[in-house]
């Protein structure tokens, strides 16, 4: 399996830090009473949004790994998750999106989903 390069920082700012846990339910209106809910499945991805503080050079690193090694973001890798620190399959939702923070440095938007 595919992991995120090494030169990448593992921990990604606090600032923009998102999780959202899957939807695994489906909820039906009904014509009098309360709303029906039942589980859907069981396996389901989580979002995830992170941002990072990269260098010129770590981002060239990103863009070839979302590239090249992932096939324009369309492969998974291993990832190490920022909450629970745990070794999760990922993939990206979009690819990563650049703002200059000074002329050396990027803030990096990545977003993310887990996979089950």
């Amino acid at each position: 399996m595919t992991t995120w390069p090494d030169t990448l920082p593992v921990s990604p700012l606090l600032e923009g830090f998102h999780e959202a846990a899957p939807v695994t339910s489906i909820r039906t209106d009904m014509e009098q009473g309360p709303a029906k809910l039942r589980q859907r499945t069981t396996a389901a991805v989580r979002t995830l949004t992170v941002s990072y503080l990269l260098g010129k050079t770590q981002v060239a690193t990103l863009e070839t790994f979302y590239s090249a090694t992932l096939a324009g973001g369309t492969g998974s890798f291993d990832f190490v998750h920022p909450r629970t620190g745990d070794t999760v399959s990922c993939r990206f939702v979009r690819p990563p999106e650049y703002g200059a923070v000074n002329g050396n440095f990027f803030k990096a938007l990545l977003a993310l989903e887990i996979l089950p």
